[in-house]
């Protein structure tokens, strides 16, 4: 089998890509918690638009049984394929600044020769850093400020963020193994993965993506205008706060969410949060209590957005 990594894309040779620019990269498949580092990505796509500069062999990397893409059916015919695409797209921010947006499922297969055609393409345009983003559940309420997990490829990268983890083993991903072997190769990589109230996991959180864009764009200096997001987050919370004061069955668990993430504040002002699941309701108790509390109040078929 040919495990060339230059034949895993193809480049469109008609667009310049400068040297020295900023790669942002996040992968669909992986645990992306309040679909924060999707909604980062989805906000960048509709706020900047800009050329595919790569374009990656999905039929190599996919596994279409496992993931497999939605086929529209019309009367008599099929009308419409959702064919996924794995691509690197040139844009430029709110300031006129290039940088590359890599977007995409994450491979199912061929990991190492997908991360070494990646690590051709970043020495080839010289990226200066590369950024992944996502969201990760933690036993945080939703009415405490978001906590972020920092990672990268040298402390310099991530200096002044205390670490919630000491040591912690987690199924390996395309996104994580690209940092790793990146790093191997003498690159600048940082990560950040924000923390989501539990409860709020299986949900678009908006705020989670805002919180993500607060550290991206310090890392990376670029400028995005962030109106749009902010609306949709206060629309958000506003709802989850008013299910939660519908019930005093959910209000009561977020409460003592509330005391105990205080509890720890108050303890170790200076660490982020990581709450002792010990003493708290666990994040499939508390999701079945929105999702019941939820179930009960929905009448009729739930609308677009819900």
């Amino acid at each position: 089998m040919d495990r060339n990594p230059e034949q895993l894309y193809d480049l469109d040779s008609g667009v310049g890509v400068p040297e020295d620019l900023v790669l942002l990269y996040h992968f669909e498949g992986f645990v992306d918690a309040g679909s924060a580092g999707g909604t980062l990505s989805g906000h960048l796509l509709s706020e900047f638009d800009g050329p595919v500069v790569a374009r990656f062999d999905v039929d190599r990397l996919l596994d279409y049984r496992s993931r497999r893409p939605a086929m529209t059916f019309v009367a008599d015919h099929w009308a419409d394929y959702d064919e996924p695409e794995l691509v690197v797209r040139l844009l430029h921010d709110a300031d006129g600044t290039p940088f590359l947006l890599f977007t995409g499922p994450e491979p199912d297969r061929e990991w190492e020769t997908f991360v070494a055609a990646v690590r051709g393409l970043v020495q080839r345009w010289g990226v200066r850093l590369s950024v992944n983003a996502h969201g990760i559940p933690m036993g945080v309420p939703h009415t405490r400020p978001l906590g972020i997990t920092a990672h990268g490829t040298r402390p310099e990268l991530v200096r002044g963020d205390r670490a919630v983890f000491n040591q912690v083993e987690v199924p390996g991903n395309a996104a994580a193994l690209l940092e790793y072997r990146l790093g191997q190769a003498g690159h600048d990589v940082v990560g950040f993965a924000a923390h989501v109230p539990h409860y709020l996991a299986q949900s678009r959180y908006p705020a989670a993506a805002l919180r993500l864009f607060d550290v991206v764009t310090e890392a990376t200096g670029l400028r995005v205008p962030l109106a749009t997001l902010r609306d949709a987050a206060d629309e958000t919370n506003a709802e989850i706060d008013r299910q939660v004061n519908d019930s005093d069955e959910v209000a009561d668990v977020v409460g003592a969410l509330e005391r105990q993430y205080d509890a720890y504040a108050e303890a170790r002002p200076e660490s982020n949060l990581l709450a002792d699941t010990d003493e708290m309701p666990s994040g499939d108790e508390l999701a079945e209590h929105f999702e019941r509390f939820l179930a009960e109040r929905r009448q009729g078929p739930a609308e677009p957005g819900d």
